[in-house]
């Protein structure tokens, strides 16, 4: 069996990369729909149809024994049509990720990170309360945080990145959180200074819950030679580049598709 990981451009190969460290027998394909990115600034009816184009056709080209949407946006908004209508476990990344925010969290002080939309969604915020009604949450969007990964600016001793996370972060500190929630799969490559800027907060990465998460389904089974398959909706220039550095290996195989 295979892994489906969907996204909507390069950010979901953070959970990529965690799934392949949990389980590295077990066969993966990843999708990012780069043509249609950013899904943050779209409609739910829009992303829920992107969402279900992308894991059809996942589905149709892989024997799946598993689907991760590793896009915050369309697991916010698109979940519950995508489990509706496939035939595999779909895994979402807010789900996991706020339950490990309310795990580590010892004051329930719970700070959220994200783009935009995922902000404005309430996603995060719905499911921690759900999850403990006594909870507090103290949510930023933090959008440039993800042309900082991008770009590979994520040292903390790059001057702009440094400034950049204590314009965002430093608000967390009179709030009083002691766990912080990366909502965007952008957000772990920047977890050094993140950390340097809220040095006594426990950071839940998407990326470690949703690869946790999937050791417990009984359909990850090993395989002897693991398969490694990279789709993309578009290869934008430069697109490898980025996409190896979020990976932290080389891609062999990136094949182009269209989703309609």
């Amino acid at each position: 069996m295979t892994i489906g990981v969907f996204d909507s451009g390069v950010g979901g190969l953070t959970v990529l990369r965690a799934v392949h460290r949990r389980l590295p027998e077990v066969g993966t394909a990843y999708l990012g729909d780069t043509a249609r990115v950013p899904y943050g600034t779209r409609s739910k009816e829009t992303v829920t149809r992107y969402a279900l184009n992308a894991a059809r056709l996942l589905v149709e080209r892989e024997s799946l024994g598993a689907l991760v949407v590793a896009c915050n946006t369309a697991s916010a908004l698109a979940l519950d049509a995508l489990r509706d209508k496939l035939d595999v476990p779909v895994i979402g990344v807010v789900e996991p990720t706020a339950a490990r925010a309310v795990s580590e969290s010892k004051n329930g002080r719970i700070g959220i990170i994200g783009t935009p939309g995922t902000i404005h969604s309430g996603a995060y915020e719905r499911e921690v309360r759900r999850l403990n009604p006594e909870a507090q949450t103290f949510a930023r969007a933090c959008p440039l945080f993800v042309p900082l990964a991008e770009e590979g600016w994520t040292s903390g001793d790059d001057e702009i990145a440094r400034l950049i996370a204590e314009r965002y972060l430093a608000p967390f500190r009179e709030d009083g959180i002691d766990t912080l929630i990366l909502g965007c799969t952008h957000y772990p490559l920047l977890e050094g200074i993140i950390e340097q800027t809220l040095p006594n907060v426990v950071l839940a990465d998407a990326a470690e819950a949703v690869a946790a998460a999937l050791e417990l389904e009984p359909s990850a089974r090993p395989e002897k030679t693991p398969l490694r398959r990279y789709y993309v909706t578009d290869v934008p220039k430069g697109f490898r580049l980025v996409a190896e550095r979020f990976l932290g290996r080389e891609i062999e195989e990136l094949l182009e598709v269209d989703l309609g």
